[in-house]
């Protein structure tokens, strides 16, 4: 079953919001938020016509500790993705999509259940359309449930499931949480939940002396939402999925406060176009497109 984009955003609201916990004294709420501006570069569509995106993610929330070990948190999150097609015969004469837009909110909750091991359930509900698209045809809802073991020296790795009722299908997947140090400066963990991939995949990350870190890793990632009345498939459903390639920067500005830049490129891509009953009219796979992003991150 695919990881949809949805889904790596509900594992980044979890990650990120109870991190941002553990900082905190216990019973304290501690704000967070990120801001990430991505941009995809103009790719050629197998069948003619070529397409480009500008987007940007907004992440916010607080969360805290409660008796020995517990945390809870909130997060809203908002995405916009503004795609620009350009004579793509390959939908016919009308560009099958164009200013998508989410909304959402998660409540991670985690408990203890030993001195290694802790329980999460991250419940959500998001909105996911082309603008003007039926809200009440967008709504996506389910939960993310997850196990994680701690080992020493502060390593973490985990197992989960999420099952989520998105638009005109059911999807039920596998959750990997990794977070390993290999030594003092090489660790092995899930992306930036804030970064333009996503949480789903893997990222090796090396630490200089000083504030910088980077990091090379590999995701994978799908956006599934409701089109409106005006699409070339009216109230159907458009989604893009690929494999992002990127190499991270990072540059740590205080301890509350860091700037990531990103750099790569999106592989395997598709686009696919379905009626309002989730029946597909057309799939088409997308050249090796070039992937840019910034995202600050920040914790009060």
């Amino acid at each position: 079953m695919r990881l949809s984009r949805l889904s790596s955003a509900l594992v980044a609201s979890a990650t990120l919001g109870l991190a941002a916990s553990a900082h905190a004294q216990n019973g304290a709420w501690q704000p967070f938020v990120s801001v990430s501006p991505v941009y995809q570069g103009n790719s050629d569509v197998d069948d003619g016509g070529r397409f480009k995106v500008d987007g940007v993610t907004v992440r916010g929330g607080a969360s805290t500790t409660w008796g020995a070990g517990n945390r809870i948190g909130v997060t809203l999150s908002y995405d916009q993705y503004d795609y620009s097609f350009d004579n793509v015969s390959a939908f016919g004469a009308q560009a099958p999509w164009g200013d998508v837009r989410r909304y959402g909110v998660s409540v991670p909750v985690s408990w203890a259940l030993s001195n290694d091991w802790s329980l999460t359930v991250a419940p959500s509900v998001d909105w996911f359309g082309e603008k003007s698209a039926s809200n009440s045809e967008s709504r996506v809802w389910g939960a993310m449930v997850s196990g994680v073991k701690q080992f020493g020296g502060g390593n973490r790795l985990g197992v989960g499931l999420g099952v989520y009722d998105q638009i005109e299908k059911t999807s039920v997947f596998p959750v990997v949480i990794v977070d390993w140090r290999l030594n003092d400066r090489w660790r092995l963990v899930n992306p930036p939940p804030s970064g333009p991939a996503g949480t789903a995949g893997l990222e090796l990350d090396y630490r200089f002396d000083g504030d910088w870190t980077a990091g090379v890793g590999v995701a994978y990632r799908s956006v599934r939402f409701r089109l409106n009345d005006r699409a070339s498939a009216p109230g159907g459903v458009g989604e893009e999925s690929g494999v992002p390639l990127f190499l991270r920067v990072t540059r740590n500005l205080g301890p509350q406060m860091a700037l990531h830049l990103y750099g790569g490129a999106v592989v395997g891509g598709k686009l696919r176009l379905e009626d309002a009953s989730g029946n597909l009219i057309k799939k088409q796979s997308y050249k090796t497109a070039p992937l840019v992003g910034v995202s600050l991150v920040g914790r009060f």
